[in-house]
């Protein structure tokens, strides 16, 4: 039996907000791509519910997620997010975070950007995107770069078809629907 995101979310305090407004719906801005991204690989062997009520203080302590600003730390800023008890503390999260802003920020001038990198590789499979992320970003396994994947419209979401925001995100066309 397949589980559906919408099984549990709709309603929760926590799950509901995000399923209802953001998960599978297409992200195109770079400090929104980045955030979902580093979300996701924080929730690496975590509950997702952890991580949306650590989510302002990720929003804090990775500066708004501005890739430029994330971009640019150095040890002091590593020693820093170490010490913030409003985020994971794990130093290779940590580091993943910096070394994958570095990566976006270079995407600028092959792609014009992080949407425009993924556009370019579009359509692709699962197994595709996985081996792609792997070779370009840090911290990027299967489940990551699925979840990372689906919350942005780019892979097929948990939605199930009866489901409101299911019907909402497919008149917003996501990349998914496009291949299929």
């Amino acid at each position: 039996m397949a589980e559906y995101y919408c099984d549990f979310a709709i309603g929760d305090e926590l799950h509901g907000p995000y399923h209802d407004g953001e998960y599978g719906f297409p992200v195109s801005d770079e400090s929104r791509l980045f955030e979902r991204l580093l979300l996701e690989i924080n929730q690496a062997g975590l509950n997702w519910g952890l991580i949306l009520k650590k989510r302002e203080g990720f929003r804090a302590a990775y500066d708004g997620f501005v890739v430029d600003k994330v971009a640019a730390y150095g040890k002091s800023d590593r020693s820093r997010l170490l010490s913030d008890a409003g985020i994971i503390r794990n130093r290779l999260k940590v580091n993943a975070a910096i070394v994958n802003a570095r990566v976006i920020r270079g995407m600028r001038d092959s792609h014009g950007g992080f949407a425009g990198w993924l556009s370019a590789h579009h359509p692709l499979s699962r197994p595709e995107w996985v081996k792609l992320f792997r070779n370009t970003f840090k911290f990027t396994g299967g489940e990551i770069t699925g979840e990372f994947l689906m919350s942005i419209g780019y892979l097929p979401s948990p939605h199930r078809a009866d489901c409101p925001v299911y019907r909402k995100i497919a008149l917003l066309n996501p990349p998914w629907m496009e291949s299929g």
